[in-house]
């Protein structure tokens, strides 16, 4: 018994170093705050500031709670360990084992300390070179981030679609919301490469396409990277394509152009001019957050325009189906043979 105890406290006092280290004191008395705020029924009379409040309340309250959790439960150890009852030493042990177990898998998340690790993620689709096959592998890996998101318990939404005339899609917008949605997913920022048959070739020949992944952290408040509006240009014009009700029939649609960086996000699927222009803003801003970080700058002022030559030249990932399977990761050299398996949306070797 005397040597559960000793792990139990070895235990106790690695946690409550992470506790203190990652100041979850400070983030626990913050969360309780949160939740006193969404307890006034009052705050719903301004349903943006509730929502905004609701989002920090659920992001806190995720880091927060199974660290709390495990506290919990290993003080609940020490206790029983304290009585000296040796009927409880095998089940103990089995606690001990789990409680590490779950210590283990929490300190994996906390390695996700960036600036904006603990953002979602928007992710812009893009095909490149390859004609049709490009756009259809871009349609492919919009599927593997769809499934991958699903299998993981994120929840995606697609924001925007520019389908191909022949096959796949020229472009798409994806979110991501959950855990540190874009710490998980910022290693899959930049081109895609695929080696396969071409469905699209009469002669059956081997085709190789490319595709830009570009994953940005998602920035809902304009404070957090403020943009000068004089230096922001905003079109409009008639939304063309799939849509409901006024696309095709009024300038709903929206491009906005920041000048000082040349960065244009075009908007068209929501309804309305005001909601295509919010999510249009709402991109701007993470794509120039995520150039800052590239370009390591303070300030907006200070970008220059994103090298996009300089990023179609170096795939991340080549993706063979033919004459074998293999995916391949250029960077760290880890590979799968299974390249359905990782089509499906496995993933998640290559984010780690």
């Amino acid at each position: 018994m005397q040597e559960i105890q000793k792990k139990i406290a070895e235990l106790s006092t690695a946690v409550q170093a992470v506790w203190d280290e990652h100041d979850f004191t400070t983030k626990s008395e913050s969360l309780n705050s949160l939740n006193q705020q969404l307890e006034d029924p009052g705050i719903w009379s301004d349903n943006l500031h509730a929502q905004d409040v609701s989002k920090q309340q659920s992001k806190l309250q995720t880091q927060v709670k199974p660290w709390a959790d495990l506290r919990t439960q290993i003080a609940e150890l020490q206790e029983l360990a304290e009585t000296g009852d040796e009927s409880l030493q095998a089940d103990l042990n089995a606690q001990l084992e789990g409680c590490g177990h779950t210590f283990d898998e929490l300190s994996k998340e906390l390695k996700y300390n960036g600036p904006y690790d603990d953002h979602d993620a928007v992710l812009r689709l893009q095909a490149g070179a390859g004609g049709v096959d490009a756009m259809d592998w871009t349609a492919m890996l919009l599927r593997m981030y769809l499934r991958w998101a699903e299998k993981d318990g994120y929840k995606a939404e697609l924001v925007e679609e520019s389908r191909g005339d022949e096959a796949g899609i020229k472009s798409a917008t994806l979110t991501v919301s959950g855990v540190n949605a874009y710490g998980k997913l910022q290693s899959e920022h930049g081109v895609h490469r695929l080696v396969r048959l071409s469905p699209f070739n009469a002669d059956n020949l081997r085709q190789t396409s490319f595709a830009m992944i570009e994953v940005l952290p998602q920035i809902d408040t304009p404070h957090e990277v403020e943009i000068d509006e004089t230096e922001v240009r905003v079109d409009t014009f008639r939304a063309s394509g799939h849509g409901g009700q006024s696309v095709n029939t009024t300038d709903s649609a929206v491009r906005v152009t920041h000048e000082p960086t040349g960065i244009v996000v075009s908007i068209q699927n929501e309804k309305s001019q005001i909601q295509n222009k919010e999510t249009a803003m709402k991109i701007l801003r993470s794509k120039l957050a995520q150039l800052q970080m590239e370009q390591h700058t303070e300030k907006i002022s200070e970008l220059k325009g994103p090298n996009q030559e300089a990023a179609w030249g170096n795939q991340i990932r080549n993706y063979v189906l033919h004459p074998y399977t293999l995916v391949k990761d250029t960077r760290t050299k880890f590979e799968v043979k299974d390249a359905q398996k990782v089509l499906d949306g496995d993933i998640e070797e290559f984010l780690n």
